[in-house]
């Protein structure tokens, strides 16, 4: 790999571009340039601005600390001009998101977006490596919509999906068609922690707005074709959801029955789990697990406290199968939401678009 390609980051003052910023540090193929937020912050270095809001259980990464921020939407030219690519995690109105990452899309700079404003635009794809790396050839047709060479739009999946999506995945010959899924939701996933969210601390709350929506229909996208330059969402399974807020910090779990059409054998859902492997494995990409999923034989496994940060977060956990009375079988997955589920999946997909040359070094910046 030649020189590392110049990377800016839209929206580096909340969470998700905290985590970010601790992600790129000494990456070995990209390196952070721009960091770039709303209006209030442009023009102050990014610790002035983030020392009292960091929200991360990792120190703000060195490189970072006087970088001076730019305004994300009036210094749009000058950032188009730094950068090979951006990372977008702003916290704006969707429609705000849309008409943002548009514009730089048509600057010329591709966007590798954590946002879901464009998750269900039909020529933009949303991809999990492991999963539906062959969605990024709709690219080419999104291109010729906005009139660009270079710049285009990728996003990544709800977080929550991360958790049970790949499972499922892995157990598509044997027709899953219907699955029912609980999921008990961290609350990094909103942005907070325990200081900013003190009515968490021992609390349960029974509703996250748009996340059952997002968690029954995202993975059927991911499942879709591309036909006629638009990417069409399969039908099935049908996936139904509740979603929770639980009060952890890290680590989105998921209880999941599934019927299927020709019942495998627990021995075989195990195995398929374990010996999963996807384009990101195979191309052995900085970022990728070396291992998608592990399955725990232990009854009280996986655990938040214990497992959430397989693979450094970016692995699949889980448990717990066992046939069912009224299902073909129940499981139980875990993952980390802020790390395989934010920050970390766009990096890994960002690592896939400069694998498969969809993203590639500017002449005016390499020379």
């Amino acid at each position: 790999m030649s020189e590392k390609l110049k990377v800016g980051i839209l929206g580096a003052t909340g969470m998700v571009g905290q985590r970010f910023s601790t992600l790129l540090e000494d990456h070995p193929w990209f390196e952070v340039v721009v960091v770039a937020a709303s209006k209030n912050s442009a023009g102050k270095k990014y610790e002035e601005v983030v020392a009292d809001k960091w929200k991360l259980d990792v120190p703000m990464p060195e490189y970072v600390k006087d970088m001076v921020i730019y305004d994300m939407e009036t210094d749009m030219e000058e950032i188009a001009s730094m950068v090979d690519f951006v990372f977008c995690a702003v916290n704006m109105p969707k429609d705000q998101i849309k008409i943002l990452e548009e514009k730089y899309a048509k600057a010329e700079v591709p966007v590798v977006s954590n946002n879901s404003a464009n998750r269900w635009t039909e020529d933009i794809p949303m991809v999990v490596p492991e999963i539906n790396p062959e969605h990024l050839e709709v690219i080419e047709a999104q291109k010729k919509r906005l009139g660009t060479t270079r710049g285009f739009i990728c996003v990544k999946p709800n977080c929550s999906i991360q958790s049970y999506t790949p499972a499922i995945n892995a157990l598509m010959e044997f027709g899953p068609k219907l699955v029912v899924v609980s999921t008990y939701q961290a609350i990094s996933g909103a942005g907070k922690n325990f200081e900013t969210w003190p009515e968490m601390n021992g609390n349960v709350i029974p509703f996250i707005g748009g996340e059952e929506e997002k968690s029954e229909k995202e993975p059927l996208r991911l499942w879709g074709k591309i036909e006629n330059g638009k990417i069409v969402p399969a039908t099935e399974p049908v996936i139904t959801a509740q979603c929770v807020r639980v009060p952890v910090l890290n680590g989105h779990t998921a209880t999941v029955c599934v019927n299927f059409e020709k019942k495998p054998t627990k021995e075989q859902i195990i195995e398929k789990w374990r010996a999963y492997e996807g384009v990101a494995q195979q191309l052995n990409l900085p970022s990728a697990p070396v291992k998608f999923m592990q399955y725990l034989e232990d009854e009280d496994r996986p655990q938040v406290a214990l497992d959430v940060d397989y693979e450094n977060g970016m692995g699949v956990s889980l448990g717990r199968l066992r046939e069912d009375i009224v299902f073909d079988y129940k499981f139980v997955g875990l993952a980390h939401n802020t790390l395989r589920g934010a920050a970390g999946g766009a990096v890994l997909t960002a690592e896939l678009l400069k694998a498969k040359g969809y993203i590639e070094p500017r002449e005016d910046l390499h020379g």
